[in-house]
């Protein structure tokens, strides 16, 4: 098959010796790779961040990424990325109608209304994946929220236009269907992760005698990093080490002020971004690794420690629900006692721990590993023309 995979703002380059990259930019990099293994060939459309990128990169064998010219060619936040999606969508129309793909799988929301507005004309079926919803984004950070107002509502038209929607997690269905998405167009086809890098033997990150808590993840509020900070006060003799964002940025600022206010300074260690090839040596380095979002889309960090064979304590949210319930330890979010009370439970009692890394290692390689999605992403594209989308759906993916 020939495949597009829109990207408007997370490009899969950036995962090639990025600095912790995020989640969709590992996703679509992953995700190409797998198709193409499979004997596809795809495409990859991201925006032009910079005057001197190609127009075009050979990824691997079978892939390319392609930059397009929307807006100016330099970074930008993507919220403000909305302006420039016409712009994107009337490129990808005119390099379309020369040579139209078999099938246009869209990610992110932004990615969506370009990917239709090019697609549509020419009878190319589109399939979304959103990556996060903007209502379950205002819903928990409210005024806080920076995307654009419109973005619900064009989130929802996208999800009635689409040929197929692909959700990340069950809880995600929920939401799409309440969005008045078709439940029959709606599979369910989890994230990955890839199991040669993430797997339970390897080296560790050198540490010391302490118990070792792990956080890794972007330095935003809705992260949750707080709660773990607040939680240290009641695990006593464990160190916490935190990865991610910069230790002179504004949110890795405000949690070491809170771990010294908290008399718990020294044993809270901000260590910055790490390279994703140093992070599966950090994580095999923890006896258990936290991850209490507030919400979570799909959430590949337990994924991956998981993969990992560490033990994995998550927030009863998101795609945690589906990943972590069963192999790990789920706490509600934003409950520092409860947290605590779970990571006391844990540290003290090492055949649990032991436990819960042999069926976190299971799972993770029965259920995740990126041949297996990409098999599952496939058979969604080959079913639109068979007309069998339902079936797949009411199947679970």
């Amino acid at each position: 098959m020939r495949i597009a995979l829109v990207s408007e703002h997370a490009s899969p380059l950036a995962t090639l010796g990025g600095v912790d990259a995020g989640g969709q930019n590992v996703h679509v990099a992953a995700l190409a790779l797998a198709l193409a293994e499979r004997g596809n060939e795809v495409v990859v459309h991201t925006r032009r961040t910079s005057p001197g990128q190609p127009d075009a990169v050979p990824m691997a064998p079978g892939v390319t990424v392609e930059h397009v010219p929307a807006g100016p060619a330099e970074p930008l936040p993507k919220d403000e990325l909305l302006p420039h999606m016409p712009e994107f969508g009337a490129h990808l129309a005119r390099r379309w109608k020369a040579e139209p793909p078999d099938v246009a799988h869209a990610h992110f929301w932004m990615s969506g209304l370009a990917t239709l507005a090019a697609a549509e004309p020419l009878g190319i079926p589109v399939v979304q994946t959103y990556h996060a919803l903007g209502t379950v984004k205002r819903r928990w950070q409210g005024e806080a929220d920076t995307s654009p107002p419109s973005r619900p509502a064009i989130e929802r038209d996208i999800g009635r236009r689409a040929v197929a929607v692909i959700a990340t997690c069950s809880d995600e269905v929920r939401e799409l269907v309440a969005m008045g998405v078709p439940r029959d167009r709606i599979a369910v086809v989890p994230c990955g992760v890839d199991l040669g890098v993430f797997r339970p033997d390897g080296p560790a990150a050198p540490r010391g005698d302490r118990p070792r808590v792990l956080s890794i993840g972007r330095m935003v509020p809705r992260k949750g990093v707080d709660t773990v900070v607040r939680a240290m006060r009641h695990v006593p003799g464990a160190e916490l080490v935190i990865a991610g964002g910069d230790p002179g940025d504004d949110e890795s600022a405000r949690l070491r002020t809170l771990a010294d206010g908290l008399g718990v300074g020294d044993r809270v260690r901000l260590i910055g971004s790490v390279s994703r090839a140093g992070v599966p040596a950090l994580m095999r380095s923890a006896d258990v690794l936290v991850t209490v979002p507030w919400y979570e889309p799909f959430g590949m960090v337990p994924l991956e420690a998981l993969a990992c064979g560490v033990p994995v304590i998550a927030s009863a949210v998101g795609g945690h629900l589906d990943t972590v319930a069963g192999c790990g330890v789920l706490v509600p979010p934003r409950r520092p006692r409860a947290l605590s009370r779970a990571l006391c439970d844990l540290l003290t009692r090492p055949r649990l721990r032991a436990a819960l890394s042999a069926a976190g290692a299971r799972r993770a390689a029965a259920r995740f590993g990126w041949p297996r999605i990409a098999e599952q992403t496939e058979s969604v594209y080959r079913n639109l023309a068979g007309g069998c989308l339902g079936t797949l759906a009411a199947a679970g993916g």
